[in-house]
């Protein structure tokens, strides 16, 4: 029996959660639909590319014993080759008008309409609906319970989400709070430029936050070439500032070339590799084919800026 769950998933939180659980309860074939980028941003001020949403959906989904499959849904009812065959759809309270809709243009083909199995709201600790807008505006964390208070000196949701990992793994439940704040350095920093930007973005981001962290990438001259080193500073109201540093990599000398001219890596992997493909697989995902992305190496990042508070914890 095949048993679908669809959704946006942007910023997977309980609510995601336990749609997905009870998929897994009823079937151990489970199907799972998550909106591309245009449908997940129609009618949305923000939301995270598919590239992270689907990373995040994947590390979760491989907690789970049976099989499973991701696929990309471009409006309500998914694509006929794979919807066509499943029997029971998981939904929300809300997402019933919807799935009636599925039914209704089921029907009209001469398809057995699919059986719903309806997943009670996961609310916060104010007794709301979870969303990834109270998530992503810093109210409560992914559980629905306030957490520490964090925040991170960028808006980037590839920084964000890294910095959102780490630290639900270090403390559980966070509240994490994009700061657009300004790193002091160019666009393209080379060197110490790099920490200088990391530092400043941590530090203009706290406020009265408890902590912020600040994610910095920037480009090294180093051994045989030009190596890609980021760097991450954490920093707490008590004055404390911690410094952790990415695994580098070298850029090819083509690209290499071009950045010492004055282009950024984005504008010169453009160049080299093509129009957008750096946008979702950034430079280390498509120099690596692959083997590493974006964001685990921003993620190693701020795992090593925590290294030195973690006797404290």
């Amino acid at each position: 029996m095949k048993v679908a769950v669809a959704g946006t998933f942007d910023v997977l939180h309980a609510g995601h959660k336990a749609l997905i659980d009870r998929a897994f309860e009823i079937s151990d074939n489970v199907l799972v639909g998550i909106t591309s980028d245009a449908m997940a941003s129609a009618g949305r001020k923000s939301v995270n590319p598919l590239w992270i949403r689907r990373k995040v959906l994947q590390e979760y989904l491989s907690s789970k014993e049976g099989r499973w499959m991701i696929f990309d849904i471009d409006d309500i009812y998914g694509p006929r080759d794979i919807m066509d065959d499943v029997e029971i759809l998981v939904i929300s309270e809300e997402t019933l008008g919807n799935s009636r809709l599925v039914n209704k243009e089921r029907r009209s083909r001469g398809l057995k309409p699919l059986e719903f199995s309806i997943v009670p709201m996961v609310k916060n600790d104010a007794g709301e609906r979870i969303s990834s807008t109270g998530i992503r505006n810093g109210v409560y964390g992914r559980s629905g319970r306030k957490g520490r208070d964090i925040a991170v000196g960028s808006t980037n949701p590839v920084k964000v989400e890294a910095a959102r990992c780490v630290m639900e793994r270090v403390f559980g439940d966070v509240t994490i709070t994009a700061v657009d704040a300004d790193s002091g350095v160019p666009e393209q920093p080379f060197g110490e430029e790099t920490l200088k930007g990391a530092v400043n973005r941590a530090k203009n981001a706290l406020g009265r936050h408890w902590m912020a962290v600040g994610i910095e990438a920037g480009v090294f001259e180093m051994y045989d070439g030009l190596y890609d080193v980021q760097h991450c500073a954490i920093v707490s109201q008590d004055g404390a500032v911690t410094i952790g540093m990415s695994s580098g990599f070298r850029y090819p000398d083509d690209v290499a070339q071009l950045v010492r001219s004055g282009l950024t890596v984005g504008e010169a992997m453009k160049q080299i590799f093509g129009e957008n493909r750096g946008r979702s697989e950034g430079a280390v995902g498509i120099l690596s084919k692959g083997l590493i992305d974006r964001k685990e190496l921003t993620e190693q990042s701020v795992k090593a800026a925590m290294i030195p508070r973690m006797r404290e914890l």
